[in-house]
Order: C-alpha cells, then structure tokens, then sequence
C-alpha cells in the first residue's frame, strides 16, 4: 500500500477562516484573507469546530493518489459519495504479465490457507489469460478477475467529508485494509492542518463510541482541544 498527498487547498485553515468570516464582515474574502492574523484565525477555526457549523470546511479539499490496494478495499472506498475518484481502468489495462493481488495476513500466515488462495489466483489469472487470447474484450474477461487485484485510485474529498471517512474509517471496526489507508491519509494531512484534523478520527478520540452495542471496547486516546 502506498498513499500519497498530491494536493490541497493552499494554507487550508486561513480559507476556511475566511469563509467564515465573509458572513459576518463589510470587506471582501480576498482582503479578510490577507489581514486576518493568526490569532484570529485560531479564534475562528475553534468557533466552527465547536459550534458544528462545517459547511465553511467544505471550501478546503485533498487529493490523494492511493496504490498497491485491492479492489475490495476500492469498492468501500467509493461508497464515500461526496468525494471524487479516478481509477485504473480494467476495461483498458490488461494484465499481460498476471495480476499482482493484496493478500490478507489472516491467509498469509496460514501455509494451507495460503496454498489454497494461490490456487484460486493462479486459477483466475489462467482463464483471464485464455479469454485475452480468445479476443474476449478486456471488459468482459475482467469478470474472472479477483477482489484481490491490485488497483491504483486517486481520491478528492473537502475537509467536512475527511472528517467523515475519518471518523467511519480510522475505527478499530473498519475493515483493516481500508483503516489503513485512511490513517495514512490523516497522517498526512494533520500537519496541513493541525487544528482542524487534531482530534480527527474515531468518534472515541472526541468522547463516546457512537458505534454503541458493536463498540470494539477498546477506545482511542481521548484528544482535549485548546
């Protein structure tokens, strides 16, 4: 697995500050944006995150470009809506060399397990190949092709809806190849924006699992914001 920031909204903080400021202010953004000072900027950011009001978070977004993950990590990540995505097409890239697969430790570690899910690979990727061969359209023949495959994705989402996938996705309940993948993501963008994603994560790092009966029980460390 391997995630990358390709980008974001320059100095994401100072934006979103400022679109909230614009409601309430007789300048316009691009002069609030230049004069306000970090103190206030701080004042205004603690304001949005504690009254709740995040539709300012939505003028800040990220791009991530994510590797080396299955295809049935890519088929939870998709389900996030408010997000945009482009991925390795199946229909135009044919894999002449084999298919390069994501397998979970709990088979890894397990010889007959592990016996058995190369089996299933091989067995795939033989009838894939048969079907390339044959003049099946790469769209069709992708139909044998396995959760497993590897894929490649890149992925735009706005703040309010980072904090989202955060909060679903960096839960010890999340299915660990997604979980992986978006604590990588928060790692990278917590230092862009140390305020807003400081207590980003789980709903127990903020207080109370809100997963209720199918709480894991074992809660992240609890973040006390400034």
């Amino acid at each position: 697995m391997n995630v990358e920031l390709l980008y974001h909204t320059p100095d994401p903080e100072r934006a979103i500050a400022t679109a909230a400021r614009l409601c309430y202010a007789p300048i316009g953004a691009a002069e609030l944006m230049e004069t306000m000072s970090d103190e206030r900027m701080s004042s205004v950011l603690s304001t949005i995150m504690r009254s709740g009001h995040f539709s300012t978070l939505e003028h800040a977004s990220y791009t991530f470009a994510i590797e080396g993950v299955s295809r049935t990590m890519t088929h939870q990540l998709v389900r996030h809506r408010l997000a945009s995505y482009n991925q390795q097409s199946q229909r135009y890239v044919k894999y002449k060399n084999g298919i390069s697969v994501v397998e979970p430790d709990t088979i890894a570690s397990d010889p007959k397990h592990h016996e058995a899910f190369n089996q299933a690979i091989h067995a795939c990727e033989e009838a894939y190949k048969q079907l390339i061969e044959a003049g099946v359209p790469a769209e069709d023949a992708r139909f044998v092709l396995p959760n497993a495959t590897e894929t490649k994705i890149v992925v735009t989402m706005n703040v309010r809806e980072l904090l989202h996938f955060f909060e679903l996705r960096c839960c010890n309940r999340a299915q660990w190849e997604i979980r992986a993948v978006a604590q990588r993501m928060l790692e990278l963008a917590r230092p862009t924006a140390p305020f807003i994603f400081k207590d980003a994560g789980p709903s127990c790092v903020r207080g109370t699992c809100c997963e209720g009966k199918m709480t894991c029980g074992h809660p992240h460390a609890r973040v006390e914001r400034d």
